[in-house]
This record gives structure tokens, C-alpha cells and sequence, in this order.
């Protein structure tokens, strides 16, 4: 087994728990109740539905949430049968547990409750260079942005203009 990825440690620290789909509040209240402290960071999404668009809250990490524990004061098993999980994510037979300071950057990007991300470096207008893909070096203007980090760009090739959808990882500032 390669223990490079698996942290394991005896005093209280963050474990991931795998939740069944849609269940991560009732997972929640059920830790609660058996005295464990959890957490599941949301974030804000915006949900389009039959000509209407709202935003709702959502987990950042959709099926998964996390929860402290004590291993030398505290029985983790009972976490197994709590209703809404369905299994602590472990390296064998030992918790493998997530590092402090990730648990504690998400609760920094906090406001009010909800996660924010991060504002886009890009805007609509803007040049950029294609700087992956078949249209790589070609410079081309940002036309449209959406909440995964994509956007559709129109460039000229081959004397015509093209849409094309990116990452942003796939453009560069010019």
C-alpha cells in the first residue's frame, strides 16, 4: 500500500465520510446527534428550470462531507451506520485523514455560510490568445462566460469567424 496519500494520525483531526446522493444535511444531523462535529461547505449555483432560473445552495463536494474526530477518545464505527453515510474514506483498516489547513482554506473562502469562488481573471470583450487545442496562437474575444470556468471565444479562421468553447485554463491573456 503506498502511504504517501495516507495521513494517519491518533489525535483529532478531519475525516471524509461518502454520503448516499442528496443526503450530506440528514448525514449531518445524524453525526450531531451521536456528538461528532461535521462539516459540508456549500456553494452557490444557479439552477435553470422550466424558463426560470434560481440559485440554490449545493455541496462544493456533492456526496461527501466531513467530520472531526478524536480516534484515542472517540468510537468512529457507529459513523457506518449513521443514516445518510454510506462509508468513511480510510486507507485499509485506518482513517485516513484530511490536513487541517485544507478544512481551514475552505472556512477562510467562507461568507455567510457559502463558499465563494474566486472572481474570474477574464471578462467579457477581452482578447485572449488559444493557447491549447486545434486553434493554439490564434487570438480571439471572449463572447460568453459560464459558472464552470468556460468560455466561448470567437476567433477568425480561415477567413471566417468561428465560436469556440474553452476552458479557461485553454487561453491566455494577450
Amino acid at each position: 500500500m503506498d502511504t504517501r496519500y495516507c495521513h494517519v494520525d491518533a489525535r483529532r483531526g478531519w475525516v471524509a465520510l461518502n454520503t448516499q446522493p442528496h443526503r450530506e444535511r440528514i448525514a449531518l444531523e445524524s453525526l450531531s446527534h451521536q456528538g461528532f462535529y461535521g462539516y459540508c461547505p456549500l456553494i452557490r449555483k444557479r439552477i435553470s428550470h422550466a424558463r426560470s432560473t434560481q440559485n440554490v445552495l449545493r455541496p462544493l463536494f456533492p456526496s461527501y462531507l466531513f467530520v472531526q474526530i478524536d480516534p484515542s477518545m472517540q468510537r468512529w464505527r457507529p459513523i457506518l451506520s449513521t443514516f445518510g453515510v454510506r462509508t468513511v474514506v480510510r486507507c485499509g483498516e485506518l482513517l485516513s485523514f484530511v490536513p487541517d489547513r485544507f478544512i481551514d482554506s475552505l472556512k477562510a473562502r467562507e461568507i455567510e455560510g457559502v463558499i465563494v469562488r474566486p472572481s474570474s481573471p477574464f471578462k467579457v470583450g477581452q482578447q485572449v490568445r488559444i493557447a491549447d487545442g486545434a486553434f493554439n496562437g490564434l487570438v480571439a474575444t471572449i463572447i460568453e462566460m459560464d459558472e464552470r470556468d468556460r468560455l466561448v471565444v470567437l476567433t477568425n479562421f480561415l477567413n471566417r469567424s468561428v465560436n469556440v468553447k474553452l476552458s479557461s485554463c485553454q487561453v491566455l491573456w494577450v
